[in-house]
């Protein structure tokens, strides 16, 4: 199976302007291709991956990646699939988070291997020296307004007439296109990959470079991944899910793919994983035969959580979620509990009310976010729904004292599987 063939497979081929011409061009060398991306936040996070991961993929086929960080156009914004301006960052912001990110670029590329390593570029380098007329001249002489305005992310701005679009991001499509310009000047690129979002953008850059240097190079568009649901890909409850793991702890980042729609985790396992097509088919097979087994879950999560955050964290993320999600119960360790407490909802309690013969179980859950009302929590108790400190707990007449409290200082208590309420007595 040759590139092309793996990302038509993998459902990851949107669209290629010369697919034939491309096609044979990869099986005939090793090509240099790039993917670029803003960096607008000091780190990466799950929506990023999709194509920085196809640019590993066509390195293990052989081919050289280039991951292009936009410290040019990070400072103007790119338009595509945004319904109102992005915030502009400073040069040292972008900078900063430019650097932020090398690490976990590493992870996804391999800047090491002979042959075809990863290459890292900043289009800063190219672009900061050139002066406003220079470009204007030399790389504005080469666009039509009506060129411009044809392309769809730049027609969808301009049609909704509170938000429109400024000069500024009007003028992204020619700094992208002034990257594939350069980048096949200096480094042989002839392939730009991106979301389908960039065709106009990527199809602006190889128009330039065939006026500039006459070269013919070619763009290649990946699918915007969406849930089965219809939401965008790549939030959680909490927002963002973030590579680094100060943002987001590796065992939520493994919570995340565990949590996969079972509509969309074969899909996943596709898009995201180097898992071959035998293994997938494979999972794919189980998981429609026992979808309650949830193999194709933990799979995807393991691999993923591997990947970004190695096989250490991974390991210690499964054995916190087997301890919290287990039916017997386990013992609540520090790291679980504050696992909890970044997403549980909290309840602060007087720690007078745990003395003597205590307070009621039922009394507490009752002013908790899991019930509303003292009639609802005893039926929970009373269906065996209810744990106090992961421990499932049926009696009814339960009181809560002081010799209940986690680290002499919290209750856990969870409805269910997944609903958790941290109770801190101060």
């Amino acid at each position: 199976m040759n590139i092309i063939d793996e990302l038509r497979w993998r459902g990851l081929f949107s669209d290629c302007t010369d697919e034939t011409g491309l096609g044979k061009l990869l099986d005939s060398k090793s090509v240099t291709l790039y993917c670029g991306f803003d960096p607008t936040a000091d780190s990466l996070h799950v929506g990023n991956l999709v194509p920085l991961l196809a640019l590993r993929r066509f390195q293990n086929a052989g081919h050289r990646p280039i991951a292009v960080a936009g410290g040019a156009t990070g400072m103007i914004g790119d338009p595509s699939g945004k319904s109102a301006e992005r915030t502009l960052l400073t040069r040292e912001k972008l900078s900063g988070n430019i650097e932020a990110v090398k690490d976990q670029l590493a992870r996804l590329l391999d800047f090491e291997t002979e042959g075809n390593p990863a290459l890292l570029l900043d289009n800063a380098s190219w672009t900061a020296e050139v002066s406003y007329l220079d470009f204007l001249r030399d790389i504005g002489k080469s666009f039509t307004v009506n060129m411009m305005v044809a392309k769809e992310s730049v027609r969808a701005r301009m049609n909704d007439r509170e938000v429109g679009i400024s000069y500024t991001e009007f003028s992204y499509m020619l700094l992208q296109a002034f990257d594939f310009y350069k980048l096949r000047e200096q480094h042989d690129c002839e392939l730009q990959i991106g979301g389908s979002d960039q065709w106009g953008n990527i199809t602006a850059g190889m128009d330039l470079t065939r006026k500039k240097l006459g070269s013919s190079v070619y763009g290649l568009t990946l699918p915007l991944i969406t849930n089965a649901d219809g939401s965008k890909f790549g939030k959680s409850v909490e927002g963002a899910v973030w590579l680094d793991p100060q943002k987001t702890s590796p065992y939520k980042f493994y919570q995340f793919w565990i949590n996969t729609d079972d509509r969309d985790v074969i899909k996943y396992l596709r898009y995201f994983t180097f898992l071959d097509e035998a293994s997938i088919n494979d999972l794919a097979a189980r998981h429609e035969a026992d979808p309650a087994a949830r193999e194709a879950h933990r799979a995807l999560a393991k691999e993923m959580t591997d990947l970004i955050h190695g096989e250490t964290a991974t390991a210690e993320a499964v054995a916190t979620s087997q301890s919290l999600f287990s039916k017997g119960g386990n013992e609540v360790t520090a790291a679980m509990l504050e696992e909890i407490q970044e997403t549980a909802p909290s309840l602060e309690l007087d720690k007078s009310e745990l003395g003597g013969d205590g307070m009621g179980l039922i009394d507490l859950l009752a002013q908790t976010e899991l019930f509303k009302s003292k009639g609802e929590a005893r039926r929970a108790i009373q269906g065996n729904g209810i744990s106090v400190n992961n421990v499932k707990e049926p009696d009814i007449e339960r009181r809560l004292t002081e010799t209940d409290l986690l680290f002499d200082k919290h209750i856990l208590l969870k409805k269910g599987k997944k609903n958790y309420v941290v109770v801190t007595a101060t």
